[in-house]
């Protein structure tokens, strides 16, 4: 297939301008050996969506494992799981199709077989929506499990209870979906995810799950899921009422556009931690998240129901106030525009060389410049 017929393809014209021109040379690199290549996974969802996509799976079928790897490695893919088949090479994941079967305990126990059936190797995706095929060859999609309908109506839905079950990290990607997409999570399927043991997990595979929610759109989807799916109650062992739930959400949906881009991750975790009595640090530290997150949030004041100029000042005297996650509240940013500490520190005119040729040395110096400042911010405002 040439390269014009690719960019028709309603498919592959909603690909990178570079994913459609390495897609034309996998294409006729593979076309000796098969003409069963599918686009598999996420991909085809968020082409579907409008995404953006930014890298691609890809599954080859009828080439036998042996002759797999020579093509793979003449072509310069590397291979970075052997005992699944996988490539990489031009920001593709190139495989073999496959089945996977829980066969002891933690996300690695898993045995890996081979599988020639399009309809049975899609039962190992997680949901539906991330179970649709699209023909290299013929731009054809299959959708074997209704993952389109599940797509237009915003719903997450699992493909195969049995296989669904065998991995308790999907559990934390639905939710992770769900605040990402806006979308739900289906009723049975929810059933289901709600009976998963969440135990086998290394915190740290759980934190790159909900990093993916703190920096998504839904955020109140994504409280409203940890929740629901008793994540909250399993990993943080916290429960909370309905009211206090609303209050919550309402907060994180109001305000998330007045959030700073650079910290916007930390916001959720400010707000929780907030309504919900705990300290700031508390869910950072049982998902063992980098230590900047822990740095960052332990350093945040609590939001005072009625926000002075006197607090704002004596706050900015620790960090600029676009460093303090409170300040997505009502006429902070414009007024500590105003006062000159949204991006800098307040000094009030008062600096070090002041105090030490009043004859201050050492620690005294910075005691004693807090003193001046705080007293004029208590005299002037």
């Amino acid at each position: 297939m040439n390269e014009s017929r690719e960019k028709n393809n309603p498919f592959f014209s909603k690909l990178p301008t570079k994913f459609q021109k390495k897609l034309v040379v996998l294409k006729n690199y593979l076309a000796p050996y098969t003409k069963r290549v599918y686009i598999v996974g996420g991909s085809v969802r968020d082409m579907l969506l409008d995404i953006k996509v930014k890298d691609l799976d890809i599954e080859v079928y009828d080439i036998e494992p042996e002759i797999f790897d020579e093509i793979m490695s003449k072509l310069g893919a590397v291979g970075v799981g052997k005992s699944f088949f996988v490539y990489k090479w031009s920001g593709f994941d190139i495989s073999l199709p496959r089945l996977e079967k829980k066969v002891s305990f933690g996300h690695k126990g898993f045995e890996v077989t081979l599988c020639q059936d399009e309809k049975e190797a899609s039962k190992r995706r997680d949901f539906t929506m991330n179970a649709l095929m699209v023909d290299l060859f013929e731009g054809k999609i299959k959708d074997f499990w209704q993952g389109i309908d599940d797509i237009k109506n915003k719903t997450i839905k699992i493909v195969d209870k049995k296989r669904f079950k065998e991995d308790s990290l999907r559990v934390f990607r639905a939710m992770q979906f769900s605040s990402r997409l806006g979308f739900r999570i289906e009723k049975n399927s929810l059933k289901v995810m709600c009976g998963i043991d969440l135990g086998d997990l290394s915190k740290e595979r759980v934190f790159w799950e909900f990093e993916k929610m703190f920096n998504s759109k839904f955020l109140h989807y994504g409280l409203y899921y940890m929740l629901k799916l008793e994540i909250a109650k399993k990993i943080f062992g916290i429960e909370v009422d309905r009211s206090l739930f609303l209050k919550t959400a309402l907060e994180l949906q109001k305000n998330r556009l007045k959030f700073e881009k650079e910290f916007y991750p930390y916001y959720f975790l400010y707000i929780v931690s907030k309504n919900f009595g705990l300290k700031y640090d508390f869910l950072a530290t049982i998902l063992k998240a980098p230590n900047s997150y822990k740095k960052f949030l332990s350093k945040q004041a609590d939001l005072p129901q009625r926000i002075t100029d006197r607090f704002l000042l004596k706050l900015s005297l620790r960090y600029p106030l676009r460093e303090w996650l409170g300040n997505y509240a009502n006429g902070v940013k414009k007024r500590a525009k105003e006062l000159g500490v949204y991006d800098k520190c307040y000094d009030g005119g008062i600096f070090a060389k002041d105090i030490i040729s009043d004859g201050y040395e050492g620690s005294q110096i910075g005691k004693e410049l807090e003193r001046r400042r705080i007293k004029k911010i208590e005299e002037e405002f």
